[in-house]
């Protein structure tokens, strides 16, 4: 997701989609302990769009 996208939802948007991705990645990284995961990268990336979510709530406060 880009950044630019991100800073133009509101707080509780950005709070709500932080909690999806929370959940996805859970859900990805049981994918990978039962070797169901083709895409490993995912996890990366949905780590790093959660880390970006909570820099942009940060910045606002």
């Amino acid at each position: 997701m880009k950044i630019k996208e991100l800073r133009d939802l509101s707080d509780a948007d950005l709070k709500e989609k932080m909690d999806e991705l929370a959940a996805e990645g859970m859900k990805l990284r049981f994918q990978k302990a039962t070797m169901q995961l083709n895409a490993t990268s995912r996890i990366t990336s949905n780590r790093r769009d959660i880390a970006r979510i909570q820099t942009i709530l940060s910045e606002r406060r």
